[in-house]
């Protein structure tokens, strides 16, 4: 167990450190700043390579609402939950506290929103509280439908880390102007701890849209979609 939890901690760091690293180090850099799109590309490209990398470990989730939706769909256990989620949420964390780290050590830093989530005047289009529930739940549940499908029995043997990074590229592509995206609590959490802008007080919302829509798109799957 002390691996599996370890590999899901690596995968959360890396996905919050690369992720989160492209938004605050390299996304508004005047001339050559990556924008919306390097960062979609970032945050695909750390669960790609970690779930090549530690995947076989663990399962791959590094995400607690990836870990709740397997287990509604019966790909994991109930009582391995807590646990992941630790794992998740410290890894986040640190992975979160090391680019801070790096982040300030550059005349002037100031964290503001340091890559968080939010809605309102915290959603970088000024989307409202319900249109971001709406967006976090809905792409939450076609994130487990494309883990539940690319990882099913009959699909084509070891591609599923490619389509899952791919398809968290596009939930960012969509999602970045109205709440920077998240379907993600551990991810969500990191941010919002370093986070200078109130981010720590809408993180609730990042926590139960993604759980939900974990939920869903499980249960979707298992009435609907499950070929095996």
């Amino acid at each position: 167990m002390i691996k599996r939890l370890s590999a899901e901690a690596f995968g959360t760091f890396w996905l919050v450190f690369g992720g989160c690293g492209a938004a605050v180090l390299a996304a508004g850099l005047p001339d050559v700043g990556i924008g919306y799109l390097g960062v979609a590309l970032a945050f695909g490209l750390t669960v790609l390579t970690m779930a090549y990398a530690v995947g076989p470990i663990s399962g791959g989730h590094f995400n607690p609402a990836v870990s709740l939706g397997l287990a509604i769909a019966g790909r994991f256990e109930y009582k391995d939950l807590v646990p992941y989620w630790v794992a998740q949420i410290v890894g986040g964390a640190l992975g979160a506290a090391v680019l801070y780290l790096i982040a300030s050590g550059t005349a002037g830093f100031v964290a503001g929103g340091f890559a968080s989530n939010g809605y309102d005047a915290l959603s970088p289009g000024g989307y409202s509280l319900v249109s971001v529930l709406i967006t976090e739940v809905v792409l939450t549940a076609f994130f487990l439908l494309i883990i539940l499908g690319s990882t099913s029995a009959k699909a084509p043997a070891g591609f599923a880390p490619i389509a899952i990074g791919l398809g968290l590229t596009l939930i960012h592509l969509i999602s970045i102007p109205v709440s920077n995206t998240s379907v993600n609590p551990a991810r969500s959490i990191a941010a919002a701890i370093f986070a200078q802008n109130g981010a720590l007080g809408q993180v609730w919302l990042f926590i139960v849209a993604p759980l939900l829509g974990a939920a869903l798109g499980a249960m979707i799957w298992k009435l609907l979609l499950d070929r095996d």
